[in-house]
């Protein structure tokens, strides 16, 4: 029987803003994880199980006697980000906010898994996914670890993410690299702290910190080659100083971003040269930190293609694109690609906030656009023969 789809766009808005105003953080999505295990029980679905890696969600639906299955990926996470801005149904959970839209990512694949239990229109098996704490890099790999390939078995995966500026109703995606690595680091600055007056007394590490920092930049400009992408940031500096007394301490902590091994082996291997360096030139110790968080997001051309086809059906040919270059944010749904193939694509979020800002907003017009995707992906990797 065929849905009403003005009534499922009121749906899915409903469910959205009710997830806006209780916004959960990475592995803590009790209340979220519950909401989609209920809902998902509500559409009758063959399976729902809970629990998956920490919080996650995992709903089958199975229609005729085909022996494939395909997932479909929502996270459900929310940031560690006070929100501004006077929504009515703004976060009521404090310093915490859906500042990256996956309050609408989980709306817009409940939507899909009720249009497909109530309409049907394929022939196997459709696992929806539903996982925790993407933000941090963890939940994919805890989802996995709980056994998520052996458990509920699939031979291909597909996900969505929305994309601030990209008008509503288009749809992007891309062969290969998308969306890059992620790297972490931490360098630690030691040495002897002291009054503001003297500083001839002691060896303190603030400007050493300084030196580190601009020096840290090179990286990407002179060390790797112009053809490769890449991105060195530091996003604090940390010291045990205050107004009149020179630090003896030192922190710097950032990230980098790339697309390939070698390039992230490079950026680990010129900073652990540099601060060693720096640290030599200004009397410190020094120790670095580096971890690395995602790896790079790399779409398969098959899955691609038909991710291309499914969203020119729905959204009309002139609205879906292939982008020419990646983006350097990261993805935890790459942890996936390494069992399976598949492809991650972005939706339009019109003229939103960016990402991670805390004025952020899901813009409820693109849920159905990304409702009728899900589906029709589904419906065409699992056609009725």
């Amino acid at each position: 029987m065929a849905i009403d789809l003005d009534k499922l766009v009121q749906e899915m808005t409903g469910w959205r803003r009710d997830l806006h105003a209780h916004p959960e953080f990475g592995f803590e999505e009790k209340r979220t994880s519950a909401f989609v295990a209920a809902t998902l029980r509500e559409f009758g679905l063959d399976d729902v199980a809970e629990g998956i890696g920490g919080t996650g969600v995992v709903g089958t639906l199975t229609r005729g006697s085909g022996n494939r299955a395909i997932a479909l990926r929502a996270d459900m996470d929310a940031l560690r980000i006070p929100e501004q801005g006077e929504l009515p149904y703004r976060s009521g959970n404090p310093g915490v906010m859906h500042a990256c839209g996956h309050d609408g990512h989980t709306a817009m694949l409940l939507g899909a898994a009720k249009l497909l239990a109530q309409e049907g229109g394929f022939d196997g098996t459709v696992r929806f996914v539903f996982q925790p704490a993407e933000e941090w890099g963890r939940g994919a790999l805890a989802m996995l670890d709980d056994g998520l390939m052996e458990r509920f078995p699939f031979e291909e995966i597909y996900g969505l993410h929305n994309a601030p500026g990209l008008p509503i109703g288009k749809f992007q995606t891309r062969t290969g690299p998308i969306m890059s690595a992620e790297d972490n680091f931490e360098i630690v600055l030691t040495g002897i702290g002291g009054h503001a007056a003297r500083p001839h007394v002691g060896n303190e590490t603030l400007v050493a910190a300084c030196a580190l920092v601009t020096s840290l930049q090179t990286i990407v400009s002179r060390r790797l080659s112009p053809a490769e992408i890449a991105v060195v940031s530091v996003t604090e500096l940390i010291t045990d100083g205050t107004r009149n007394a020179l630090p003896g301490q030192a922190r710097i902590l950032g990230d980098a971003r790339s697309f390939h091994p070698a390039v992230s082996a490079d950026i680990e291997a010129q900073m652990r040269v540099i601060s060693e360096g720096i640290a030599r030139a200004y009397n410190v110790g020094q120790a670095v930190s580096y971890t690395r968080e995602f790896v790079p997001l790399l779409n398969q051309p098959v899955q691609t293609e038909a991710a291309l086809e499914a969203a020119r059906a729905v959204l009309g040919a002139e609205n879906v694109s292939v982008v020419s270059e990646p983006f350097t944010g990261s993805e935890d749904f790459a942890r996936f690609l390494a069992h399976v193939p598949g492809c991650f694509s972005f939706v339009g979020n019109g003229d939103s906030a960016p990402l991670h800002n805390p004025r952020y907003n899901f813009d409820d017009a693109g849920l159905i656009h990304g409702a009728r995707f899900h589906a029709e992906i589904v419906r065409r990797r699992l056609a009725v023969v």
